[in-house]
């Protein structure tokens, strides 16, 4: 089946990305010590995040919902998994070189990566997409208590088991998407991108309005622009800082 753009789709993930790239940008002058800011336990930054990611996975559903309604092949599938995982990997690499101890091994993409399999083969679930959307975030949320009530539970804060998020504890990490609760965000976008192209289409494939134009295109371009703009907000920075010392 032919392919198409849905534009407000694009332009949504386009917003989410201005979104990542102002608090990457802050992250990093904090890095600088240009600013003083705890983007580790401040809600200001912590809510910032969780709504950044949510956002993004909550678009990755949607997609997955346009790629099942288009009847993306599973060979075509693949090669865009191949890039996102491509893509993780790198992450781990680099963010290892500037945060050794506490680099990204189960971060935004390597979620991503993981959820995009268990997503396409639960598109099939329809409505129960949203119940299973509500279980994945419940589990977190239960998973202290789970912990406190069972300690033999502890294995799972063990570093083979970080994947599945059903921990006490966080890793230390620069960033964490475990499946858990994570997948839930995808799975709402999935229910909601089906339920949207079943009965409204417009709401993710109508016009836009010519100012909505940037978002659309930097949204069909996101993971180009995620794996970029860390590097060069970045390396501007580092030169500024010489320059100014």
């Amino acid at each position: 089946m032919a392919s198409a753009r849905y534009d407000r789709l694009d332009a949504l993930r386009g917003a989410a990305i201005v979104w990542m790239t102002v608090y990457h940008f802050c992250f990093d002058l904090n890095h600088f010590r240009w600013i003083r800011q705890n983007f580790y336990a401040d809600p200001f930054w912590t809510w910032q995040r969780t709504a950044i990611v949510s956002l993004f996975l909550f678009c990755a559903g949607l997609s997955q919902a346009v790629a099942w309604s288009q009847g993306q092949s599973w060979p075509r599938f693949w090669r865009r998994w191949a890039q996102i995982a491509g893509c993780a990997l790198l992450v781990t690499v680099g963010s290892w070189f500037m945060f050794p101890r506490s680099y990204i091994f189960f971060g935004v993409l390597h979620g991503i990566a993981v959820m995009l399999i268990v997503v396409r083969l639960t598109a099939g679930w329809g409505r129960w997409l949203w119940p299973a959307g509500a279980v994945a975030i419940g589990l977190w949320a239960l998973a202290p208590a789970a912990h406190a009530a069972w300690p033999s539970l502890e294995f799972l804060n063990r570093p083979p088991f970080h994947w599945l998020g059903l921990i006490s504890r966080k890793p230390v990490t620069e960033d964490y998407v475990p499946i858990v609760p994570w997948l839930g965000a995808m799975w709402w976008g999935m229910a909601a991108g089906r339920e949207a192209i079943a009965r409204r289409p417009a709401l993710l494939q109508g016009r836009l309005p010519n100012r909505a134009g940037a978002l659309a295109w930097m949204g069909r371009w996101s993971l180009s622009w995620y794996m970029l703009h860390q590097p060069v907000l970045i390396g501007v920075l580092t030169v500024v800082a010489a320059l100014v010392r």
